[in-house]
């Protein structure tokens, strides 16, 4: 099983010099510890996720101050961007890197995030296949005709040169199994979680990709994302998740903006009824959607995961504890990840 670190963190704590600070220190001791790769998101206009507005940008810097673990998006949201545009700019992060670039691509959500093109948002589940499409022919270096700023058709060609003759691909889903599939098809692999699927549910989709992947020449890889804390002891852990969790869940969820409109609701009886899911949600999350506990708790959890036809575990690890709580649980990870190495 291979271990990486995923960042998705709320911004509203923090407004000082040390937002990316986490990013980069957990970037170095992946680098130095053997771990697979970075990911990083795309979000836009919300605090929840706040500090990943363009993950190429994120990526260089990772890149900037690391040697060997891989770099990649997690995800690329395809509607909101030309291809070709993506293309140069992993491009460059693959040549920053020394060909470590990777990217998933999603096919995003929330019709906010279209500000920057609300057309796309109808079609948006068929875009990404077709902009994968696009991203690896400009990689390989084939032309793409374009219509010029005088209306004229001219060819292009990717400039940089990437450093790796393909870009590593995933898609992302929510769990559906019609994406699965359609990876598989793309010959590109899965990046997923266990919200809304258990691991059973979720092993019965991983053998739909593999089966739709056996008419391409692709590996397949299924990569799985975790919030993750391990430390000394179950209690110790749960101890200090609990807060920071709960909260970066009600920033996650937004309930409050989905509650029906009713000028005689208590807000004190909203607040009640916000605690009691919050509460419910955290309990789900540590039991069944993270990766919470002792080593010995998370072996147990990798196993489950191996056994489901998981290849590769990308660790959460920014959900609002302090950056020393969050370094020393990697610390707990590193010897997860080498028990499982061994």
């Amino acid at each position: 099983m291979k271990f990486s670190l995923f960042y998705f963190a709320d911004a509203a704590p923090r407004r000082d010099a040390g937002l990316y600070r986490l990013l980069i220190d957990g970037a170095r001791f992946a680098d130095e510890h053997g771990f697979e790769a970075v990911w990083t998101p795309e979000r836009h206009f919300h605090a929840f996720g706040g500090p990943y507005a363009n993950p190429s940008v994120t990526g260089a810097a990772v890149a900037a101050v690391t040697k060997r673990v891989k770099v990649r998006a997690g995800s690329v949201v395809a509607p909101l961007h030309h291809p070709l545009r993506i293309a140069e700019e992993w491009s460059m992060v693959d040549n920053l890197s020394g060909g470590r670039a990777g990217v998933a691509f999603a096919p995003g959500w929330n019709p906010v995030d279209f500000a920057f093109r609300p057309e796309a948002f109808a079609e948006r589940a068929r875009v990404v296949a077709e902009t994968v499409g696009q991203v690896r022919s400009f990689w390989a270096g084939e032309p793409a005709n374009v219509v010029d700023g005088k209306g004229q058709t001219r060819q292009v060609q990717l400039y940089p040169r990437p450093v790796q003759d393909e870009l590593p691909i995933w898609i992302t889903s929510g769990g559906s199994p019609q994406t699965f599939e359609v990876a598989g098809h793309l010959g590109a692999g899965v990046l997923t979680h266990l919200f809304g699927q258990d691991i059973e549910e979720l092993a019965q989709k991983i053998e739909v990709y593999r089966q739709a992947a056996e008419a391409t020449s692709a590996q397949p890889n299924v990569v799985v994302m975790l919030h993750t804390l391990l430390g000394t002891s179950r209690e110790e852990v749960r101890s200090l998740v609990e807060a920071p969790m709960k909260e970066y869940l009600r920033s996650s969820l937004d309930l409050m903006s989905h509650m029906p409109a009713d000028d005689d609701l208590d807000p004190v009886t909203v607040e009640a009824v916000v605690n009691e899911l919050l509460e419910q949600a955290f309990e789900r999350y540590l039991a069944d959607t993270g990766l919470f506990g002792t080593v010995q708790d998370g072996w147990k959890r990798v196993e489950e995961l191996r056994a489901a036809g998981v290849d590769e575990i990308a660790c959460l690890i920014d959900f609002g504890l302090p950056d020393s709580t969050v370094m020393e649980g990697l610390r707990h990870l590193r010897d997860l990840k080498q028990s499982c190495d061994g």
